[in-house]
């Protein structure tokens, strides 16, 4: 069982785990261990995820959840298959737990009198630099 918050876990029947050979340097090592795991987590027909979170964590922009809500977690971190799968299910308890909160909603603020008088000053100095320069090429203009 993977427990993502208090009051919030997830069974190990709804986690795939699949063992695969780590890429990168390793030596002998990494071409005969499956040390890397890939946690797969279907998270769009969850039946442990509130509807809330599962709304906020479909609706991320993370290139781990699939289209179908599949989320998928490569781990290769480290040597051993224990500390991969470790840390493979501490990452999607954290990508869980983030979507857990709501975001706070945006207060409208209106620009301050400074700043708009720091852009029109900017603004007018940008206009006599290309005034300075066709000033250049035209004495008289």
């Amino acid at each position: 069982m993977l427990t993502i918050a208090p009051g919030l876990f997830i069974p190990e029947e709804e986690l795939i785990e699949r063992f695969v050979r780590a890429s990168g340097p390793g030596g002998q090592n990494v071409n005969k261990v499956s040390t890397a795991v890939e946690l797969r987590f279907d998270a769009g027909a969850s039946p442990s995820l509130p509807e809330a979170v599962r709304e906020r964590l479909l609706a991320r922009r993370d290139r781990r959840i699939g289209a179908d809500g599949v989320i998928v977690i490569n781990a290769q971190r480290f040597r051993s298959q224990d500390r991969n799968r470790e840390d493979a299910r501490a990452r999607l308890a954290a990508l869980i737990d983030a979507a857990r909160v709501p975001p706070r909603p945006r207060i409208a603020t209106k620009p301050t009198r400074a700043s708009k008088e720091r852009r029109i000053e900017a603004k007018k100095g940008r206009g006599d630099i290309k005034r300075g320069r066709s000033a250049r090429w035209n004495p008289e203009g």
